[in-house]
């Protein structure tokens, strides 16, 4: 992060340089995918590399993305806090890919709009 820092320089286009370079970075990481553990048959698919724990699931507020919601809803219910859904598991996978595919989507339009910047930036310096 130091040597980052130093990268990114103090002048008025910095602030732009740090933005596009942390993006670039952090771009070659492997995106996490959602899945129905259900229809898996193999745990170690489970695992979270970077935390080293052997089972995993990610959510965060269920006003941002359906998945987080399906998430709580099947926490709650095997928590006895409400009763289970009434869904396959391969309902519930079906609805996990689309997810992936809506994030994919999404990261890919994200990365041209960055790319699209950064050719701009570089044009006019």
């Amino acid at each position: 992060q130091k040597s980052l820092s130093e990268t990114f320089g103090a002048d008025k286009y910095s602030r732009a340089r740090k933005e596009v370079l942390t993006f670039m970075f952090s771009r070659p990481m492997q995106m996490a995918l959602y899945f129905c553990t259900g229809v898996l048959n193999d745990e170690t698919l489970f695992h979270h590399y970077a935390l080293n724990v052997p089972f995993y699931t990610h959510f965060t507020s269920p006003i941002r993305r359906y998945a987080d919601i399906v998430v709580h809803r099947l926490l709650s219910a095997a928590l006895g806090a409400r009763p289970p859904l009434q869904m396959e598991k391969e309902a519930i996978q079906k609805q996990a890919e689309h997810c992936n595919d809506r994030k994919m989507a999404s990261k890919r339009v994200q990365e041209l709009s960055a790319d699209l910047f950064f050719s701009i930036f570089v044009r006019v310096r």
